[in-house]
């Protein structure tokens, strides 16, 4: 008699729920998407009219949106000045298409970052803070300085993304290189170090991996757009570099992989609901 092998016996397994895996595997897991840190702000039941930072504003909309939602007063802070210029634009628009002429004197945008924030102590009841202190030098700094500036009492909605154990060591050492993070801040323990360093306490915490990414693919199609431009740079990066230049090229790719290496948990997704202690 002949013994059938471990290969024959693992593909007949396989092929026998090929089918009905791979139908599975098209259903969606109802993943979360960035409108969780809404969800955050919205537990917390804040007054009409409270202040909240939005601490690496970008280009506004996020501060504009928490204005909209919640009736908070909310001053966006950005280093950047072509941020700063799209954001105000931005503003401007959305007073004029929203018809709510009360958004433009609840919002603002200023020139500022988490290490100086230009904003007395003790005032602030909420600082959002979103994809922004993977970059930051001073780790330990940011978030004494999240704490120097809210109330007794006030809050802090932090979102960013670690490496996992699957990222391996040169991965992540171009990766971050290219896209100005510091390494040592894409480790989930050093975030809870300086958090617990600044006297700030975790109210929440949410593991959010690849829920994301598995958003934004299942409602844009964006997972398997990154993964193709990925392929393509990573195939003909002579086409690219030579129309776009070497540092746009790197920058292009970092910014796929980052996307590709969420859904394929290299990196994976955390945010933190904080708290000052009264």
């Amino acid at each position: 008699m002949v013994e059938t092998s471990y290969l024959d016996q693992s593909y007949k397994s396989y092929a026998d729920m090929e089918d009905e895996f791979q139908l599975d595997l098209d259903g969606s897991l109802d993943p979360r998407g960035p409108g969780v840190l809404y969800g955050l702000v919205d537990e917390l039941n804040l007054s009409a009219g409270a202040l909240a930072l939005d601490v690496g504003c970008g280009e506004g909309g996020h501060a504009i949106e928490l204005a909209r939602r919640f009736a908070l007063r909310v001053r966006g802070f950005e280093p950047v000045a072509r941020h700063l210029r799209i954001a105000r634009t931005r503003l401007a628009a959305e007073v004029i298409a929203a018809r709510l002429p009360g958004l433009a004197d609840a919002v603002s945008f200023e020139p500022g970052t988490i290490e100086e924030l230009p904003v007395d102590s003790g005032v602030v009841d909420l600082v959002w803070c979103r994809d922004v202190l993977g970059h930051v030098e001073d780790l330990a700094g940011a978030y004494a300085e999240i704490a120097r500036v809210l109330t007794p009492g006030g809050s802090a909605v932090v979102y960013q993304m670690y490496a996992t154990d699957r990222l391996e060591p040169a991965e992540g050492a171009w990766l971050f290189d290219t896209l100005g993070c510091v390494a040592r801040n894409m480790r989930p323990e050093h975030t809870e170090a300086a958090i617990e360093a600044a006297g700030l306490r975790v109210q929440r915490r949410l593991e959010l991996g690849s829920e994301w990414g598995e958003y934004a693919h299942e409602h844009a199609g964006d997972g398997a757009r990154r993964l193709v431009h990925a392929a393509r740079l990573l195939r003909d990066p002579d086409r690219y570099v030579h129309r776009f230049g070497r540092e746009n090229y790197d920058y292009a790719l970092g910014d796929c992989l980052w996307h590709v290496y969420r859904m394929i948990g290299k990196l994976a997704g955390r945010a933190y609901l904080l708290r000052r202690p009264v």
